[in-house]
């Protein structure tokens, strides 16, 4: 499974979220855009999958979009061997320094808990987020629940 595609499962999870916005801006008389993976009313997302150096851009790519939004950046690399590789390890100490929230996520545990959501019946509008338990100790994506009541 692709980056485009676990990211819209994710996104799925988080109510009141969109896959793939763009964002415009204007440089040298030129308009361009940036596309976010997964945009929340407070959070800009951006999927990296771990063993590929292109990970490293999804900081840049969440600080870019909170520079347009003024939105929270996050990172959310996907674990696809179950153990921290190098380029898991260089996101979770730059996302800290540059004051990105990093959050790691197996594509076992997103895969699952789409596979079962069917069995899931949340009230509209709230989210679909792992809570405690098997699923949540491979993917712990609580940083990213809304307050119930903020923003609304």
């Amino acid at each position: 499974m692709g980056e485009v595609e676990l990211a819209a499962l994710l996104c799925a999870f988080l109510a009141g979220s969109a896959e793939e916005q763009r964002h415009y801006f204007d440089v040298a008389g030129m308009k361009r855009y940036v596309r976010v993976d997964c945009e929340t009313a407070d959070h800009v997302i951006e999927l990296g999958l771990d063993g590929s150096s292109s990970a490293r851009d999804s900081v840049h790519q969440a600080l870019f979009a909170q520079h347009l939004t003024g939105k929270q950046p996050v990172v959310i690399l996907i674990d696809r061997d179950g153990y921290e590789g190098r380029f898991e390890h260089e996101m979770r100490h730059v996302s800290k320094a540059a004051g990105v929230l990093y959050l790691r996520c197996s594509e076992g545990a997103i895969q699952r808990w789409a596979a079962t959501s069917g069995m899931r019946q949340g009230a509209a509008g709230m989210d679909d987020l792992p809570g405690p338990g098997a699923v949540a100790a491979s993917c712990d994506l609580q940083a990213l629940r809304r307050e119930r009541g903020a923003g609304s």
